[in-house]
């Protein structure tokens, strides 16, 4: 009986009142501010989380699952690969030589690596080395360059382009640097502007033979894997104590916080949206008890408990608050659909590693979304009711 007295009232103050209109429009702002800033705080974390995700991506392809690399005074050779690939199956691998190198065309110079590869292996590492060699094969003294690299220089496949190694040849009592010419085969597209620059790949053999590097040695092993944040502490304890091991977040640790800080921060900016759309709750609350007090000193001489009072406004304020989360849901999840369904914002793939938006909204978002803009409506509800359970019936039925 007292939850249909309290269903009763809300209903009733949730009309339309020709003699205070404020009080509905007032609430119907509060509807709409909720609404908004549940739809843009819902796409805009998707867009974040995209985003990020894509990053990870891209950078988990151009600096690898995991490395193993010599420490100063180890060294990585065919014996300690074999090892790995006898011990762990279920993973690719594949050995590289690199070099930091200066590459050159006419008068552009760029600064970078060369890596020596086995295409063979490397493919099954990287899927942009993949998708870019497909049909082809890579002889000695042939490179694979980024897509950056060949707008910059305008060269395309065929051409030659010089490499000035770092490492110097001693002739007679002067030295001279390093310098190789390496033709153009394939050229491939990370979308990544820094690594399209930096990294080029040629054949395995014609990097042992540039540095003298013996057949059996390596700089390190690049390696595959889909769950690299386990299978590295499986890795390190098989290796012996002249190498290490590293995965392709260690490289990346202060680009991947920065990311975190300003998703945080978008996220409580953006739910400074639904706290100011609160106010007009608090605002409508307060002018309908304002209003009411009438009818509300009348429930309560009638033998309503303040506490049925208290709920009454309370629920009022909770059912304009839920009504404006559940439409900025809607709104945001046909949103986040549309935005990534068709191809509405596209993207300049020099800048950013896709053309389309990339968009991904997790549950642990979308629940922090809905219930952080839940507390926020009940917190706004609570004092508008609080105060209309505190209504002194004497004072007001006498005035009345």
């Amino acid at each position: 009986m007292k939850s249909a007295i309290v269903n009763y009232l809300v209903k009733r103050f949730l009309r339309f009142d020709k003699e205070q209109p404020f009080i509905f429009l007032s609430a119907l702002l509060a509807y709409l501010g909720i609404t908004l800033g549940v739809m843009v705080l819902i796409i805009a974390m998707a867009l974040m989380n995209g985003f990020d995700n894509e990053f990870k991506k891209k950078l988990t392809i151009m600096n690898y699952p995991l490395t193993v690399i010599p420490k100063f005074y180890g060294a990585v050779d065919k014996n300690l690969l074999e090892d790995l690939r006898s011990q762990f199956p279920e993973l690719a691998f594949s050995p590289y030589v690199v070099s930091s190198v200066i590459s050159r065309k006419k008068d552009s110079l760029e600064g970078g690596y060369i890596f020596g590869v086995d295409f063979k292996e490397e493919i099954k590492v990287n899927a942009v080395l993949a998708k870019a060699l497909k049909g082809k094969e890579i002889k000695r003294f042939e490179v694979v360059i980024g897509k950056s690299l060949k707008e910059e220089f305008d060269v395309t496949p065929g051409e030659k382009i010089m490499y000035i190694f770092t490492r110097v040849n001693p002739t007679g009592l002067s030295v001279t640097p390093l310098i190789k010419r390496f033709r153009v085969r394939s050229v491939f597209d990370s979308g990544l502007l820094a690594y399209d620059k930096a990294y080029s790949y040629t054949t395995l053999e014609s990097m042992q033979r540039i540095l003298s590097m013996p057949r059996s040695q390596y700089s390190g092993i690049h390696i595959f894997s889909k769950q690299p944040q386990k299978d590295i502490q499986k890795i390190a304890l098989f290796l012996p104590d002249t190498v290490t091991i590293k995965g392709w977040w260690q490289d990346n640790t202060n680009f991947f916080a920065a990311l975190k800080m300003e998703k945080t921060s978008l996220f409580i900016v953006l739910m400074l949206i639904i706290l100011i759309a609160s106010i007009n709750i608090i605002s409508s609350l307060l002018m309908t008890v304002m209003n009411r007090r009438s009818e509300i000193a009348l429930l309560l001489s009638l033998g309503t408990t303040k506490q049925e009072v208290k709920q009454v406004f309370l629920k009022l304020g909770i059912v304009i608050g839920a009504a404006g989360i559940v439409s900025g849901a809607l709104l945001g999840l046909f949103g986040v659909w549309l935005l990534g369904t068709f191809d509405i914002v596209h993207l300049p793939k020099d800048v950013y590693p896709t053309t389309t938006l990339p968009l991904d909204l997790s549950i642990v978002d979308f629940s922090l979304i809905i219930l952080g803009a839940f507390v926020i409506v009940i917190l706004s509800s609570y004092y508008p009711a609080k105060k209309a359970s505190e209504v002194d019936v004497l004072t007001v039925l006498r005035n009345e």
